[in-house]
């Protein structure tokens, strides 16, 4: 994985804030704060170890995000989605892969979850230029995902409910201080 980057590290915000749980707006600007602000979001994924980051997990209520990860070949595929849509393949040309799946929006909790093995996202890259990346194995997992985030939702809403609470409630009790008991 490229831990180089130009942009600055930014905080993920986790689960809770209000940034990750509401759809994000569209970007109608493509500019060099544009530019800028994929720099920061490469930087904080790179920090933070992730293969793929939306821009309101930095706070950023934008429909955007980037990735950096292998697909069922294992090439690394890496870029940047701007207003992304989601495509799914058609029921019955697709097939259902059931893996580990977590989120730096939750740290340190993770969940099998069903997703199609395929994706495809249409959009547009930082200077308004169309854009599709199709993703098989773990890249389509990440399109999924992240796309998801823009929508203001997180992986967790997807599991069932008593599977949700638990995780949470890992979540909660691995970051208390010890402190506070």
């Amino acid at each position: 994985m490229d831990i180089r980057s130009r942009g600055t590290v930014r905080p993920i915000r986790h689960v809770g804030d209000p940034v990750l749980h509401r759809p994000c707006a569209p970007v109608t600007r493509y500019d060099e704060e544009l530019g800028e602000l994929v720099e920061d979001m490469f930087a904080s994924m790179y920090a933070a170890e992730g293969v793929g980051l939306a821009a309101n997990q930095i706070g950023v209520s934008l429909s955007l995000f980037v990735y950096d990860c292998p697909d069922q070949s294992d090439k690394f595929r890496k870029g940047v989605v701007v207003n992304p849509v989601l495509i799914m393949p058609r029921v019955g040309e697709r097939h259902i892969d059931a893996h580990d799946e977590g989120c730096l929006s939750v740290p340190g909790q993770r969940a099998t979850l069903g997703r199609p093995d395929r994706a495809t996202v249409h959009g547009f890259d930082t200077t308004g230029n169309p854009v599709t990346v199709e993703g098989t194995g773990l890249l389509a997992r990440c399109l999924q995902h992240e796309t998801d985030h823009l929508e203001g939702r997180l992986y967790i809403d997807r599991l069932p409910a008593k599977q949700r609470k638990r995780l949470l409630e890992g979540y909660r009790g691995a970051t208390r201080s010890p402190a506070a008991g």
